[in-house]
């Protein structure tokens, strides 16, 4: 089952699965950037990050449409917002993980009574064989590429409208361009079309900044950073076709730098994120100076992440150095 046009009209009628998140002012960012710095904390989502914005509206969306059961092929954050969207929702979920897929991954989703099967060695592979367990009755939900996911994505700009903020730029981390495209669509529909948006992503995951320099959308050859959320090997069409516009800015950060900012961001605001979600935050703390044109009001939108743990990044942050 794939959408088919807008759900506008479901939408009004559903009670959101995602919260209203903090839109907090960062004293330390700001500092570091030499520009006030907004925060919108998505980290603080029930399932751990901002899929379940639009993974909640998806499923919500295919209840309705008759879908008695959920397929996903992703053990990230993507997988964990369709098994706790299922299990707020009553529908079972079946998520499908490459044996890559870490330990923790798999024990989240199963305490969000999801079932869990494990193939392949790639997403690729486990996407393929999820995909190949549809029947009538179920729903595939997609991790980036669906305008469901992308209009509930943007509402988490409709919240920062309303908050009264009108960023003079945002920051956001890139992987398969659910979240570039649909805080597109939400600085859209709040008239802040014309707002620029850095989208960065970690070395050896950057298959939208390749797309960028090639002109054309290209497929990486292997994802090897460990910021696996940004791991796909090739950006959606929506993000790519968005991306030509001038008021969109690709940046890259390394493995190190993304984790040290997680680190950073730990200490400073006690919130644990993966480095998906630092390479966000790096550019800022770094004061990188493509941000020098960012404007006073940077908006950094804090994505999170369910799988990361403080070990885990105090034990990459001594490997990288």
């Amino acid at each position: 089952m794939r959408s088919t046009g807008t759900a506008d009209a479901l939408v009004g009628a559903m009670t959101p699965l995602h919260l209203h998140t903090p839109l907090v002012e960062s004293a330390v960012l700001s500092r570091a950037a030499g520009r006030r710095v907004w925060l919108k904390l998505e980290a603080l989502q029930p399932p751990g990050s901002f899929k379940i914005r639009g993974i909640g509206l998806a499923c919500q969306t295919y209840r309705e449409r008759g879908a008695r059961r959920f397929i996903s092929s992703s053990g990230g954050n993507a997988g964990l917002a369709v098994a706790y969207a299922g299990r707020k929702l009553g529908v079972p979920v079946l998520v499908v993980v490459p044996a890559s897929s870490t330990a923790r991954a798999r024990e989240l989703l199963a305490a969000e009574g999801a079932e869990v099967t494990v193939h392949g060695d790639t997403w690729q592979e486990a996407n393929a064989h999820a995909q190949s367990m549809l029947t009538p009755s179920d729903a595939f939900i997609h991790p980036f590429d669906d305008p469901l996911l992308w209009q509930g994505h943007a509402t988490m700009i409709d919240e920062v409208a309303a908050a009264g903020l009108r960023p003079s730029s945002v920051v956001l981390a890139a992987g398969g361009g659910g979240l570039l495209s649909g805080v597109v669509e939400g600085l859209q529909r709040n008239a802040m079309a014309e707002v620029p948006v850095f989208a960065v992503e970690t070395e050896g995951a950057a298959s939208l900044h390749a797309g960028m320099r090639a002109g054309q959308r290209v497929a990486l050859d292997a994802i090897t950073s460990i910021a696996t959320s940004l791991g796909a090997k090739q950006v959606c069409e929506r993000a790519f076709a968005l991306a030509q516009s001038d008021n969109i800015t690709s940046l890259v950060v390394s493995d190190a730098d993304a984790v040290r900012a997680c680190v950073r961001f730990m200490d400073d605001h006690r919130l644990v994120v993966e480095p998906a979600c630092g390479a966000a935050l790096a550019p800022v703390y770094s004061g990188c100076a493509e941000l020098k044109t960012a404007g006073d009001d940077l908006l950094v939108i804090v994505c999170g992440g369910a799988t990361a743990t403080a070990a885990q990044l105090l034990a990459w942050a001594n490997q990288l150095r």
